[in-house]
């Protein structure tokens, strides 16, 4: 029996003492695990993190040098053209005069004939360093390619200069020499920043289908293995460390982007102690901060083995451990608890009790810490409504705990959870028998990041979801869509104009109410996303067939021809709409939007306000659109436009009375083009604006130089398009050509067809009569073939009226004809204007409209389009047929 007293004596003296050294070591040992754990994690995200940066900075430098690179591309491409039309006499001298070759970047620019000698060179000084000028000459003479060649000057694997050179032929495509430009090499390395790379940071450029290379360092080469590596996969980042992997011997994150463009790539190296370095400094932190909480822990150890020795029973050693812990947690704003499990008669863990805990913690759950105090899981999770409280599954987290010592996570807390925790991170460490647990409130750092993750998908101006969105949205989507997917790219007509006439204001209005209205068309399930200035992508998932989208498409043609009432302007645009469908036309997302863009241009060229579905010949059509258009943007650039004329004369005399302007362009390849070839691509493109100006300034200046050479002027009509027309923008380009050439209004007549005249009619009144004003006579163009009307004609007070070839083909066909066109001829004369028939290609034609009394005669039978040098002939003639 003594035995048995003093056994209970030495257990309550000396359990106090064990317990707490052993709980304090299992609470230093999880705590050491969970910070190596961290810094563990937090190399693995820096080193991830740098690879991310160092990649990244790779595809911008790849795109820097590929910007670079083209416009050596353009350069030597206008030295071959020019070449080519100097008949291989090209005069470098007068270029560098031009302003071109000013940039220290270029070391020599210099034209090889066939055999090899250098004919013309700029900074031939620099030509010097061309040790492989007759290599360079056998490879262009042995490859018919007209393309750039990208190489070096020199053998050697890193370069000072780099040669670029293009093929020269004869007009009958034999060898005919080579373009040689020699360009510095840092130029292409100027990308090195060391206050972004680091002081060992390097960047290179590498050739993929030579060997040679270009970089800029902070004092330590690039590996030759590197260039290797780049020319093996498109793109990447690596570790490169090793003796041989820098001339430093120190480990660097590479960094690696091909060209999609030319032959070359991007390498960019950051010294990996700079990246890893944050890493460092936070386990030295953590490192620091667990040394602290260990003595922290060992003492507060000790204290309790002391107090629990002096302590008569264990229920006062257990009093004084709480009241311990409560002093040192109830400071901080971090909720502390500890459970103890509640085992059936097997053992089982069946529930948690909360035996302690601090009052930020009981905040947490919206009680006071008396009473959160003896509660159970099973009770604060059915909460007092029998709906979830903070925590949720509190057990099975708990219990994960129980049984591997160590349970972390976040989680989002429920709205009914009082304190405003919206997340909270929970990290609960097995200490004995019992749990302690920690929840802290990240409810600001998760809205942060939430908000940071919304603004980088979502348009700032209509809220819609914007391209970066779609790009993340769309493969999953089309991944997991059962059905057909309709993607509907939508362009609004007319925006840039209403942006330019009223201001970005009103075109930020026109866009969110464009936006509020296109939602409105739609399905709840359907996405729409502004992609990008005035364009919209619309996705109707599912689709329930073509009948459908071509439903929801004719809907917002339809619904945008209606005007925008906006705060101070009623805007009228229209929308173009191109449809791909998945998987029909595509089974990548980028392949669709682009499929659906072709539909939209598509639509766009057949007139606004349409919508088309794509289809394979959409891509040809638009493939000839584009390299029309760019032989468009030449002719405008090298000014390949010739204005021919036709006279206008009197009915009855014969006698010149004036000529119109007709525009002809030269190909340098096939020759002239009519109008009817080009003119509709202008019209659409909206590159009629600039030919407009060039018409008129070219007209203005032949009335100058006719008069200077002392013939009898007369009258030159341009035609003017509806879309300069309704730019709004004639009359001030008319009085600046009338000024810079000193022509006489009177010289200078404008014709516009009635089509250009439809729209709002004080408009038109009001440029009509700011033409009119300038002194310019105003013709009606090709009348017959629009919807000019009398009352129309009347009020837009018109001095010419042109009637249409084909009312004028129509005398001596019928008895209709010659009434219809004596109809016309005595609504003119009424109305005060004067009457030209065009098209007028007999004798017969002519004898008719004579008997009608028709004033002015254009066509074949008088006299063909001539240039100009030919119509001064026709001037000085005079009378063009005898009456």
């Amino acid at each position: 029996m003594s035995i048995g007293k003093q056994t209970r004596r030495w257990l309550a003296r000396w359990t106090g003492v064990l317990i707490w050294p052993l709980l304090a070591l299992l609470l230093i040992a999880a705590m050491w695990v969970g910070a190596v754990r961290r810094s563990g994690e937090v190399r693995e995200a820096a080193q991830q993190h740098g690879r991310d940066v160092v990649l990244s900075t790779a595809q911008a430098y790849e795109q820097y040098i590929t910007r670079s690179v083209a416009q050596m591309d353009q350069v030597s491409m206008q030295l071959r053209q020019s070449w080519e039309q100097s008949g291989g006499k090209l005069d470098l001298s007068q270029l560098v005069r031009d302003g071109m070759f000013h940039d220290d970047a270029f070391g020599c620019v210099a034209i090889s004939d066939a055999a090899g000698r250098i004919g013309a060179a700029v900074r031939a000084q620099g030509c010097s360093k061309l040790a492989r000028l007759g290599a360079l000459i056998d490879y262009h003479k042995g490859n018919n390619s007209s393309a750039m060649r990208i190489d070096a000057p020199e053998a050697g694997a890193a370069q000072s200069l780099v040669l670029f050179s293009r093929r020269l032929d004869t007009p009958d495509n034999e060898f005919a020499g080579v373009v040689i430009m020699l360009v510095r090499a840092d130029y292409f390395t100027n990308f090195y920043m060391p206050t972004a790379l680091g002081a060992g940071g390097s960047v290179a450029v590498v050739a993929l289908e030579a060997a040679w290379r270009a970089e800029q360092d902070g004092g330590a080469l690039l590996p030759a293995s590197a260039s290797t590596l780049a020319r093996g996969v498109a793109s990447g980042a690596a570790v490169m460390q090793g003796e041989r992997a820098f001339a430093d011997g120190k480990a660097r994150l590479l960094g690696w982007s091909q060209s999609k463009v030319y032959p070359v790539a991007g390498l960019v190296a950051i010294p990996l102690a700079a990246v890893m370095a944050p890493a460092g400094e936070a386990w030295l932190q953590a490192r620091n901060d667990s040394i602290i909480v260990t003595f922290a822990l060992l003492l507060f150890a000790l204290l309790a083995a002391l107090l629990s020795r002096r302590a008569a029973d264990r229920y006062s050693a257990q009093e004084s451990v709480r009241k311990a812990y409560r002093a040192a947690t109830e400071g901080a704003n971090d909720g502390f608890y500890i459970a103890a499990p509640v085992r059936d008669r097997n053992g089982a863990i069946r529930d948690f009790e909360i035996v302690d805990c601090n009052e930020r913690g009981a905040r947490f759950y919206g009680v006071a810490r008396t009473a959160l105090i003896g509660k159970r899981l099973s009770q604060l999770q059915r909460g007092a409504a029998g709906s979830e409280l903070p925590g949720g599954d509190l057990f099975s987290a708990y219990l994960a705990a129980m049984e591997h010592g160590f349970h972390e996570d976040e989680r989002q807390m429920p709205e009914r959870a009082n304190g405003n925790v919206a997340w909270g991170h929970r990290r609960i460490v097995r200490v004995g028998s019992g749990l302690a647990i920690t929840l802290r409130d990240i409810s600001e750092r998760k809205s942060h990041l939430a908000e940071l993750s919304r603004l980088s998908n979502e348009d700032a101006l209509t809220g819609l979801p914007n391209r970066q969105w779609l790009t993340h949205f769309l493969p999953p989507a089309l991944a997991k869509a059962s059905g057909e997917v309709a993607l509907l790219f939508l362009d609004l007509n007319d925006f840039k104009h209403v942006n330019d006439t009223h201001g970005h204001q009103v075109g930020d209005q026109l866009l969110k109410a464009s936006a509020q209205r296109l939602k409105s068309l739609l399905r709840p399930e359907d996405v729409v996303v502004r992609f990008g200035g005035d364009e919209f992508v619309v996705l109707l998932m599912p689709t329930e067939g073509d009948v459908h989208s071509a439903r929801v498409a004719a809907r917002i043609v339809s619904a945008f021809a209606a005007p925008f009432a906006l705060q101070s302007v009623r805007a009228m645009i229209g929308a173009s709409v191109g449809i791909s469908v998945y998987p029909r036309d595509g089974t990548e997302s980028s392949e669709l939007i682009r499929h659906a863009d072709i539909a939209k241009d598509a639509a766009r060229a057949e007139g606004k306000g349409q919508y088309r579905f794509y289809d394979a010949s959409l891509s040809r059509t638009l493939q000839g659109r584009l390299q029309l258009k760019q032989s468009l943007l030449d002719a405008i650039a090298l000014d390949q436009f010739v204005l021919y004329y036709q006279p206008r004369v009197d009915a009855l005399t014969g006698e010149l009375c004036s000529m119109e302007a007709l525009l002809r362009w030269i190909h340098p390849e096939h020759g002239m083009i009519a109008p009817l070839d080009f003119i509709p691509l202008a019209e659409s493109s909206g590159l009629i604006l600039q030919i407009g100006e060039i018409v008129m300034d070219k007209a203005c200046a032949q009335i100058d130089e006719w008069r200077r050479a002392g013939l009898a002027l007369v009258p030159v009509s341009i035609n003017v398009s509806p879309r300069q027309f309704a730019h709004g923008e004639v009359s001030a380009q008319l009085a600046q050509c009338l000024v810079r050439h000193t022509v006489a209004p009177a010289l200078l007549e404008v014709e516009i067809t009635e089509s250009a005249m439809m729209g709002e009619q004080h408009d038109i009144i009001a440029q009509l009569d700011a033409i009119r004003a300038l002194g310019v006579k105003l013709h009606v163009d090709d009348f017959g073939t629009g919807y000019s009307s009398l009352s129309q004609l009347q009020k837009l007070r018109m001095d010419v009226l042109k009637v249409d070839r084909a009312f004028t083909a129509e005398l001596g066909q019928s008895r209709e004809g010659k009434v219809f066109f004596q109809a016309i001829v005595s609504m003119a004369h009424a109305l005060g204007m004067t009457v030209v028939a065009e098209g007028v290609e007999t004798a017969a034609q002519l004898a008719i409209l004579q008997e009608l009394a028709c004033n002015e005669v254009q066509g074949y039978y008088v006299a063909r389009p001539a240039p100009a040098d030919a119509m001064a002939a026709l001037m000085t003639q005079r009378f063009l047929f005898q009456h």
